[in-house]
C-alpha cells in the first residue's frame, strides 16, 4: 500500500478503526503527526565520521539533520556544555509518508532475519520507537563503506493515548508488527 496523502490515510483510518476501537467521532481517530529520526555519535572526535553520519542521514531522509548539543557537563562522559552529541531530524507531511513507505516496503525487508517489529515499543504517550542497527538497509546509502556503519532510532509520534489504540492504528497503516502470541 503506497501512501498517497496524510489526509487520505487519516480518512481511511476512521472507517477501518471505527468498530474495533469504538470510535464515535472522526476526530477521535489516531493520526500520525510526525516522525523523528535521531542518531547519537557521543564523544566521537573524528570529524569525518561525524560528517559521514550527517550526510547519510540527509540522504536517507531527504532533509538536513539538526545537531543536538549537551545541556550539562558530565565528567564521566567527558562532555562539556555545548558539545555536539548527535543528530535529529523531524519529518512531517509528504516527506514523512514517503519515508514511511520506503521504511516499510524497502528497508525493513532488507533487514537480516526480519520477523516483524516488536509490539512492546509503544511508550506511555502512544508513540512507537523503532531501533535500526545498521543504516545500510536503506538503498540511498552506498554499501562500499561497511566499516562506518551506524544505527539510529525512528520514533512515530501519534495522537493516540494508549498502547491498544496505537498498535491498532500502526497495523492499519501497514507497519509489519509481530503477531500476538497465545497466552499460556
Amino acid at each position: 500500500m503506497a501512501y498517497k496523502t496524510v489526509f487520505e490515510l487519516n480518512k481511511n483510518s476512521y472507517e477501518a478503526l471505527k468498530a474495533p476501537l469504538n470510535l464515535v467521532n472522526p476526530m477521535q481517530t489516531p493520526r500520525l503527526t510526525k516522525v523523528v529520526i535521531s542518531s547519537g555519535f557521543g564523544s566521537v572526535k573524528d570529524k569525518k565520521k561525524i560528517e559521514l553520519i550527517a550526510d547519510r542521514l540527509a540522504k536517507i531522509t531527504g532533509q538536513k539533520p539538526a545537531t543536538k548539543i549537551t545541556k550539562k557537563a558530565i565528567a564521566t562522559f567527558k562532555t562539556r556544555v555545548g558539545d555536539p552529541i548527535g543528530y535529529q531530524i523531524t519529518l512531517r507531511g509528504k516527506r514523512m509518508t514517503e519515508f514511511l513507505d520506503r521504511l516499510v516496503h524497502i528497508a525493513l525487508p532488507r533487514t537480516k532475519d526480519f520477523r516483524g517489529l516488536s509490539r512492546t515499543s509503544v511508550d506511555a504517550m502512544g508513540n512507537y520507537t523503532i531501533g535500526i542497527k545498521e543504516h545500510t538497509i536503506f538503498p540511498e546509502t552506498s554499501d562500499e563503506d561497511l566499516k562506518d556503519v551506524f544505527g539510529f532510532a525512528i520514533t512515530l509520534v501519534t495522537t493516540s493515548n494508549d498502547k491498544k489504540t496505537t498498535l491498532a492504528f500502526l497495523e492499519h497503516i501497514g507497519l509489519p508488527l509481530k503477531r500476538e502470541e497465545a497466552k499460556k
